[in-house]
């Protein structure tokens, strides 16, 4: 059978119905599509303000800890500027302390000494003459020569203001043979100073400092001088020299040298505390040679107030001129104290150069001096004149 074909009518109302729920369906697609849009652009806000609160939050946060960071680091500076300033009050505490408890241990120094002995004994010089037990000869070529000696020793005293004394301590034995052969030969001559010190070659800086000390507390000396019983010595010339610094504080007067500090165990002069000095094959800082020295009034008080925590060295020179160093001290380079024996001394004599003192370096001394302190005396004596001349005012 053949299907009716349908009226153009029908179609009509076919194509609009078609047309009517095309346009329905695009403009519902349209709409969803504008809302979804609407949705995603008011999400994207939303996230970008929550990402700018967060970003804010964690500025903030890190601000908030680098304050923190820089308040911490502040107080720890301040602290620590507090502790460095306190300690540095303290320091000063300290040094004033200490100062004022010298000045103290001074001041009660002497006024003990003033106390004890109102007519202390005045002088200008005291010449300690180091020696041994073993070395009665040595002092009897120097009684034979340039040291004054009995009624000679008391008038120099008296007049001149010049102490002149050999200087020794005990022996080991106290009481024993060398203390009576010394205690004999003093009531003989009355021209000895004891210490109290056990004499030994490796104390001699023990009795350099007591030296100092005991001389201090028994005369009221502008010098004092110490020198090796082996040298010789124009007493005029020497209390003349002295005379030129009188004036000035704190003076330490000598030949000054900078020897090698010796580190090799067995030689001579070796110094244990080298290590001290920097490395090896350096010398030492500028002192006087041992031979011959003096130091006036000011620092032979100081070495007797300090002396119990004057640090020792192997060799007493070095250790004066480690004493010497912390303080305002004047050293003098005194080349008169250390003349060369004949011909050396003889020509500078009739050069008009007299000199204060003299011995050999290679000796440390005048070599083999029992036998040529009386030649050496006889070339190179000053004479009575230069002593006689010099006047000491009280």
């Amino acid at each position: 059978m053949r299907p009716k074909a349908a009226s153009g009518k029908a179609i009509i109302v076919l194509c609009l119905a078609s047309f009517l729920a095309g346009s329905l369906f695009m403009s519902r697609s349209l709409s969803r599509s504008y809302v979804s849009e609407e949705e995603d652009k008011h999400l994207a806000k939303h996230l970008s303000k929550r990402l700018e609160v967060q970003k804010d939050c964690d500025e903030h946060k890190r601000k908030l800890i680098e304050s923190k960071s820089r308040d911490i680091i502040g107080e720890v500076s301040k602290t620590h500027q507090a502790v460095k300033a306190l300690e540095r009050t303290m320091s000063t505490l300290e040094l004033e302390l200490a100062a004022g408890r010298t000045s103290h241990r001074n001041s009660e120094f002497w006024s003990e000494k003033s106390a004890k002995n109102q007519s202390l004994q005045k002088a200008f010089a005291v010449i300690g003459i180091n020696t041994a037990f073993s070395s009665k000869k040595r002092r009897d070529s120097v009684r034979q020569t340039w040291m004054p000696t009995g009624e000679k020793l008391k008038k120099i005293e008296k007049e001149k203001g010049i102490v002149v004394r050999f200087v020794i301590g005990h022996s080991a034995t106290p009481g024993g043979v060398l203390d009576k052969a010394i205690d004999e030969e003093d009531s003989e001559h009355k021209d000895f100073l004891r210490l109290k010190h056990i004499e030994g070659y490796h104390q001699l800086s023990t009795k350099t400092r007591l030296y100092f000390s005991t001389a201090a507390a028994m005369w009221d000396a502008e010098f004092y001088v110490k020198v090796d019983d082996d040298v010789h010595v124009n007493l005029g010339m020497l209390v003349t020299t002295l005379a030129r610094y009188q004036s000035r504080p704190r003076v330490y007067i000598g030949c000054m040298k900078s020897g090698p500090v010796l580190s090799q165990k067995g030689v001579k002069y070796h110094e244990p505390e080298f290590w001290k000095f920097g490395e090896e094959g350096n010398k030492y800082f500028r002192h006087a040679t041992g031979q011959i020295y003096a130091i006036s009034k000011d620092l032979a008080a100081y070495i007797s107030t300090n002396q119990g925590i004057l640090h020792r060295y192997a060799n007493e020179d070095v250790s004066l001129g480690a004493w010497m160093l912390g303080l305002e001290v004047e050293h003098v380079d005194e080349r008169s104290m250390c003349c060369g024996t004949p011909p050396d001394c003889q020509w500078k004599a009739q050069a008009g150069n007299v000199c204060a003192a003299s011995f050999d370096w290679s000796c440390s001394g005048i070599c083999k001096s029992v036998d040529r302190m009386t030649r050496v005396h006889r070339a190179c004596a000053e004479g009575d004149t230069p002593l006689s001349n010099f006047r000491f005012f009280i």
